[in-house]
């Protein structure tokens, strides 16, 4: 169970803007795709958030762009948890251009969590949090 998780994605056409680069948006999806992709690794599916009847709920997202992708472009997503807090958590990301890891975006979400059939937010369980250790801020990579 990684606690830094890569997500791959090829930049398609569709994900391109009238400028001839990524949309903005797009990167949101990616960030979403890859919390997913790393929740569902350390062992928390969509269907398993279901069958308990709770789930994440994003609440806020920052994103700062420092370079354009473009289609054909492999991008890797790194994710981690920043921190873990009663109700909520910060997922971190680094948006990174594979092959010569062009920094493309650092990002963050904050997370809630709720029970889905009121849509009241509530206590981390312990049989969730422990699932997501908690990285910090900086990606360790980028510590050494």
């Amino acid at each position: 169970m990684p606690d830094v998780y890569v997500h791959r994605h090829t930049v398609r056409e569709d994900e391109i803007d009238g400028q001839g680069h990524v949309n903005n948006v797009v990167f949101v999806h990616w960030m979403q795709d890859a919390a997913v992709a790393h929740s569902s690794a350390q062992g928390w599916t969509p269907k398993r958030y279901r069958d308990e009847g709770i789930g994440w709920v994003a609440r806020s997202h920052f994103i700062e762009y420092r370079q354009p992708a473009f289609a054909g472009d492999e991008i890797v997503v790194r994710t981690w948890i920043g921190d873990l807090q009663r109700v909520s958590s910060r997922r971190i990301y680094r948006i990174l251009r594979d092959g010569d890891d062009a920094l493309l975006a650092r990002a963050e979400t904050n997370w809630a969590f709720l029970r889905l059939d009121d849509r009241k937010l509530i206590r981390i369980p312990p049989h969730v949090a422990e699932a997501f250790p908690v990285i910090g801020e900086k990606d360790p990579r980028e510590e050494s």
